[in-house]
């Protein structure tokens, strides 16, 4: 399969797709049967636009989150409608609700996205109700049918949700798996000698957010249908779900381990044909990963059409030659550093061979990774819609504050410009300029910046579409399919592919006002026009109130450390719970909640870092050490999570070995308080290092044959504490340097 093609097959069995489909058929039935068997044209358009609001906090997610979003999203949204279809007739009254509109419901973000979708949905809602002067009665024919149309939706949107609960779960995993292979594939640049490091550790560390994002959408889903044993059949699904789901998990922390000094590996091995098998070897595991997410999407059972067993072998070989040079003596370090890159590299062989299997249910009894019970709750994400959330950012330093006075300015400017009294010939759509700017403004400059050129861009491409299909088709239900296209696509490509999105849901817009007038093409100038206007407003209002990335930074910083503390004590827990594969479930459960912790924490400083390169020079802040910590902290944590196994194999660790761990502990926490390094450190960090390799050294010198495997492993260990005290002391010495 070509790459194309494999690209079409995993967009149309995706959750992004199915999506729009479903938003489509939902928001579209209210005006098919109000307009085709009752004739009300006006009605059934208000009942689509209570419909559309409520679609836009349809996203993936848990159940009952779902339920609780779109009813909120209904009630607040017809509250929207009936203030704004009441205050219609009278210029002054409109102009004051829509700003004071803006200002509310632009602060709901402080409830996080899904607050944000509720607010962006009803200030959609409060918009599309100013397209005509209602009187009393027709404003509340005009609510009812708002009202209708949201719940209709929700409604709609539930009741498939329970018909397909497993499609909506399967594509959530399988959004992970594909994440995850991306990942995978940016793995097995470094091992290319061609690729430059610093250049690839940006793909990558950008590729580690998005799998933390996904997996945290994925877990709510999966953590909330486990097996019940109640219902056979649907616990089959479940079962295989939730191993599919930990198997990904473990697959991605396994690669994330997979993590080394990538410098000494390509100057020791550059004359070697190491580097090329463990390049070939990560590239295959990526299409291998691949592969099983689109049987996953396909709801089949996968095989395995890639093997690494000639890579395996050849490694192996190598390793062997190694040996008989007296390499592990030479460069001790480097052989090391093989050694384990090695071994994770042939475990994430093995798990990828276990995701197949996960993928039929012949394979339902085998063991997971991790056990089903209570314990699980814990990893479930919370609502909290508290009113006290709004009253404590009631403050100018509130980011969100900010954003909804720059809305409510925006808006304003926007509402003044369009009304009737200064350009009475474009009045009749003059909403769109207010729509473009409450599209465009988001909560961060970069993020609206970005915005704003996509919006731009998918308008201009959806006017043309629409010019030239008019242009050559008159007929009106080839027309009615192309609008019915345009609205799964925009709701398809909305997550993916903004400037797409746009561009369809410029020309759904646009179609639909040619079925009301037919013949005009006016207005596909007047939406260009109106989509200028708004961009240039919401382009000034941006610099105004502005809360710049790099205020954000620090705090998200302090996190992302401490949950790397938390992540590394987690791991000395493990401490002899796979010795005699006997498996300690409550310490699995605190390592596996760290390490959940620690990616979410790493991929918000890394997503608020990048924000913030994309924000005017003058408005960044000590962007190379910021930079570097981004660097930094993923090596910590891949540090963390390639010494955990080793930990997890031995009864105990050694005295000295313990003290250097808690000594990168230490530095991470002075990091964090800003503490002065004392003068002595360097030389007490250098005889802790003295002392663990002693106890290493004195552990090989007194083992039997029976215990070589676990010196073995002690060696390896001592190599990745010495990499995080390393990493530590970096994370240590540059924090202070950021302003």
């Amino acid at each position: 399969m070509d790459y194309s093609t494999k690209n079409i097959k995993k967009f149309i069995y995706s959750q992004y797709f199915y999506m729009g489909i479903r938003q489509a058929l939902g928001v579209l039935m209210p005006a098919l049967v109000l307009l085709g068997l009752f004739h009300h044209a006006a009605l059934g358009l208000a009942a689509t636009f209570g419909a559309m609001c409520v679609a836009i906090v349809d996203q993936p997610g848990p159940f009952r989150h779902r339920r609780n979003e779109m009813l909120g999203c209904a009630l607040l949204g017809t509250l929207a409608a009936a203030i704004t279809a009441l205050a219609s007739p009278y210029p002054l009254v409109l102009w004051v609700a829509v700003i004071v509109q803006c200002f509310g419901f632009s602060l709901l973000a402080v409830y996080g996205r899904k607050g944000g979708l509720i607010g962006f949905g009803c200030l959609l809602l409060m918009t599309l109700t100013m397209h005509d002067v209602l009187d009393a009665r027709t404003a509340a024919l005009h609510t009812a049918a708002v009202l209708v149309g949201g719940l209709w939706y929700t409604a709609f949107s539930l009741a498939v949700n329970r018909l397909l609960w497993y499609r909506q779960a399967q594509q959530a995993i399988a959004v992970c798996i594909f994440a995850s292979a991306e990942y995978l594939e940016a793995k097995a640049r470094f091992y290319d000698p061609d690729i430059d490091i610093e250049d690839n550790y940006r793909q990558l560390i950008a590729r580690q957010a998005a799998v933390a994002e996904q997996q945290e959408a994925a877990r709510d889903v999966v953590l909330r249908e486990l097996p019940r044993r109640s219902d056979r059949k649907r616990d089959q699904y479940r079962t295989m779900l939730f191993n599919l789901f930990i198997d990904i998990v473990d697959l991605h922390e396994t690669m994330v381990a997979v993590h080394t000094d990538y410098l000494l590996l390509r100057r020791v091995f550059k004359d070697s044909d190491l580097l090329v098998f463990f390049r070939d070897l990560l590239h295959k595991l990526s299409q291998d990963t691949e592969a099983v997410g689109l049987a996953v999407t396909q709801g089949m059972p996968s095989k395995s059409k890639f093997t690494v067993k000639a890579e395996v072998r050849a490694i192996e070989y190598e390793i062997e030659l190694l040996k008989q040079r007296g390499f592990p003596e030479v460069e001790p370090e480097a052989y090391a550093a093989l050694i384990s890159t090695f071994r994770r590299a042939r475990n994430a062989a093995y798990i990828v061979d276990r995701l197949h299997r996960h993928t039929g249910v012949a394979h339902l009894d085998e063991p997971s990774s991790l056990q089903v019970d209570a314990s699980l709750q814990r990893f479930l994400s919370r609502q909290d819609f508290k009113l006290g959330r709004l009253s404590s950012n009631l403050r100018l330093s509130s980011p969100y504050l900010r954003h909804a006075l720059r809305v409510t300015l925006a808006a304003a400017i926007g509402m003044t410009i369009s009304s009737e009294w200064l350009m009475p010939h474009h009045a009749i759509h003059g909403y769109w300029v207010v729509l473009t700017i409450l599209v465009i403004m988001k909560p961060g400059f970069a993020l609206s910046k970005q915005r704003n050129l996509q919006r731009l861009a998918g308008t201009l491409i959806g006017c043309a579409l629409v010019l030239a299909l008019l242009f050559f088709v008159h007929n009106k239900f080839v027309l009615l399919a192309a609008m019915f296209v345009a609205v799964v696509m925009a709701n398809s490509l909305v997550l993916l592919y903004y400037v797409g999105s746009s561009a369809f849901n410029t020309a759904f817009v646009l179609l639909s006002f040619h079925f009301l007038a037919p013949g005009s093409l006016m207005v596909v100038g007047e939406r260009a026009i109106d989509t200028l206007v708004g961009s240039a407003i919401a382009l000034a209002c941006s610099y105004v109130f502005p809360y710049w990335e790099y205020r954000m930074l620090r705090p998200l910083l302090r996190r992302a450390i401490e949950a790397n503390r938390h992540y590394l004590t987690a791991s000395l827990g493990l401490v002899g719970t796979s010795v005699d594969n006997v498996e300690v479930h409550q310490e699995n459960v605190d390592y596996r909640l760290a390490r959940k912790n620690v990616h979410i924490a790493f991929g918000n400083f890394t997503n608020s870092f990048y924000r913030m390169m994309l924000e005017p020079k003058s408005k960044q802040r000590s962007p190379a050490q910021l930079n570097g910590l981004v660097i930094q902290l993923h090596d910590m944590a891949a540090q963390v999570g390639a010494a955990a196994p080793l930990i997890a194999a031995l009864p105990a660790l050694p005295p000295p070995m313990t003290e250097t761990v808690e000594a990168v502990d230490r530095l991470l926490r002075d990091a964090n308080a800003g503490k002065p390094v004392p003068p002595d450190e360097d030389e007490r960090l250098k005889q802790l290092i003295r002392d663990m390799d002693g106890a290493v050294a004195a552990a090989q010198a007194g083992t039997v044959p029976a215990d070589a495997e676990r010196v073995l492993v002690l060696q390896q260990l001592a190599y990745q504490v010495k990499q995080m005290v390393k990493t530590a002391l970096l994370i240590r010495a540059t924090v202070p340097q950021v302003h």
